[in-house]
């Protein structure tokens, strides 16, 4: 996969093992295996959370702005992973630092989803990790993720 490929929702199904509703990322529009991913997740009104945060103002949980951010990460882990890695049944979230959140996420947004890997030893994946919407920071975080048999 070159870095003007897209994924579409079928293709992420086959990498990600995440179902509605906690599948977060709509598509992929450009992935660098080993490098760095850029993702989308249409964020709709109808989204469950929204119903009880908060019901007078809706607003994406920041965790699950992470989580999204978690997944993007994992299409890349996919993407990245040699021929060994590839029988990996599932990449676990190990770890969040740094996760600062700069403005809130809310129905109608495009959120785009930027994972940069740092650094892959032993099953250990390591993303830094930005969400935009409409250019301007959602949030940010580093993410360490872990491979499971």
């Amino acid at each position: 996969m070159t870095d003007n490929t897209q994924l579409d929702i079928e293709a992420i199904l086959e990498r990600l093992p995440h179902r509605f509703p906690f599948l977060l990322v709509d598509r992929v529009l450009s992935v660098i295996p080993g490098e760095s991913i850029v993702a989308l997740k249409n964020v709709t009104a109808n989204e469950a959370f929204f119903v009880g945060h908060f019901p007078q103002y809706p607003v994406m949980p920041g965790v699950l702005i992470v989580e999204a951010l978690a997944q993007a990460g994992g299409v890349l882990a996919w993407e990245s992973a040699n021929a060994a890695e590839q029988n990996v049944s599932i990449l676990y979230l190990a770890g969040i630092e740094h996760a600062r959140f700069k403005r809130p996420v809310v129905p109608g947004d495009q959120l785009i989803l930027k994972a940069e890997l740092k650094t892959h030893r032993r099953g250990l994946w390591k993303y830094v990790c930005r969400a935009e919407v409409d250019g301007q920071l959602a949030a940010e975080a580093d993410v360490l993720m872990v491979t499971r048999k």
